[in-house]
């Protein structure tokens, strides 16, 4: 049994806490969050031990899970490293590359098993279309396209402390595109607007927003942003090779389909990442123990690829600000 405490006791401390509950390899000792009473309301229902300061919970387990606010995230990795701790952290794991690059070094160093949160790897689907891209079912890959789509932006308070869209909601499609091409991006392309909500814009972010990366090797990658799909949660993955093409389209909320002289009707797209990544989460959960459990095997995504990821989203930026595509060595 590994012996888990959750930092942060927000939404996605909630899943890590429930997943950890129900897995039969783990167990949810400790929840620490600045608000206490939060921590009190994750832990004693699954019968853990709370507080507001991990200190506390560092002698009684294994694993550091950081589902905190993101400016927490680096105090916490060298405090849990400190202490010899396993650590699976939400991402991003900074919102500064610099500070990002230094905890790859500080996790090298400590030689404990380290993952970031990047659970759209673990996602089946997905996991699917990578094999099969993997096998060469598809010949050589050509171009990567990546739609995401949230179903209403988030309060404009959030914006400050996420680092924004491109550091906090494209960031998963930036390690999607690193997973897939299976090479770091040489050249970064992007172009935004606010278009969802005016005070999004006040907070200095963008809502909406494309991007395209190109390897060295050539391979394209469009990556689609949107703070706003009425229609639900919208995520689709397209890839495509000389011999063909692999794509994985949105999980609905019913399998149903109903055919009438009207047309044809069929269920909206699942809610939000809540319910679309629900296997996803568990799944990832799973490979950590496994891997936790297996020190010869790498641990992955690790906090090279937190940083690498990052380092595209600040590309981004940067092409963004300046209007013009920005090369990476």
């Amino acid at each position: 049994m590994l012996r888990f405490a959750v930092c942060g006791a927000g939404r996605i401390g909630r899943i890590h806490a429930t997943n950890i509950a129900l897995h039969p390899q783990a167990e949810l000792v400790w929840v620490v969050d600045a608000q206490q009473s939060f921590a009190q309301a994750v832990a004693q229902p699954r019968g853990a031990n709370y507080g507001s300061d991990l200190a506390m919970a560092l002698g009684d387990v294994d694993v550091v899970l950081i589902a905190s606010p993101t400016p927490t995230h680096v105090e916490i990795i060298h405090q849990a490293l400190d202490a010899k701790k396993a650590i699976l952290c939400e991402k991003p794991v900074d919102l500064e590359v610099e500070k990002a690059r230094a905890v790859v070094d500080a996790v090298r160093q400590a030689n404990e098993p380290f993952m970031v949160g990047f659970n759209r790897r673990f996602d089946p689907d997905f996991s699917e279309l990578r094999t099969s891209l993997k096998r060469g079912d598809i010949g050589d890959l050509e171009m990567v396209v990546i739609t995401s789509r949230d179903p209403s932006p988030p309060p404009p308070s959030y914006i400050h402390s996420s680092g924004g869209l491109f550091r906090d909601m494209m960031i998963h499609d930036f390690d999607m595109a690193r997973w897939l091409i299976g090479e770091n991006p040489v050249e970064v392309f992007a172009a935004a607007s606010n278009l969802v909500d005016p005070a999004i814009g006040e907070q200095g972010d963008v809502d909406t927003a494309m991007v395209t990366l190109k390897s060295a090797s050539g391979v394209l990658v469009h990556i689609s942003n949107s703070r706003r799909a009425t229609y639900g949660y919208d995520q689709r993955l397209e890839v495509f090779g000389s011999k063909g093409m692999l794509r994985v389209e949105n999980r609905l909320k019913s399998g149903l389909t109903r055919y009438g002289a009207e047309g044809v009707v069929s269920a909206t797209p699942e809610s939000f990442f809540l319910e679309r990544y629900q296997e996803a989460y568990r799944r990832e959960l799973h490979a950590f123990i496994n891997e936790v459990h297996n020190p010869s095997h790498r641990v992955c995504p690790d906090a090279e690829d937190g940083y690498q990821a990052l380092v595209l989203a600040e590309a981004a930026l940067q092409s963004l600000w300046n209007r013009c595509p920005v090369r990476l060595p």
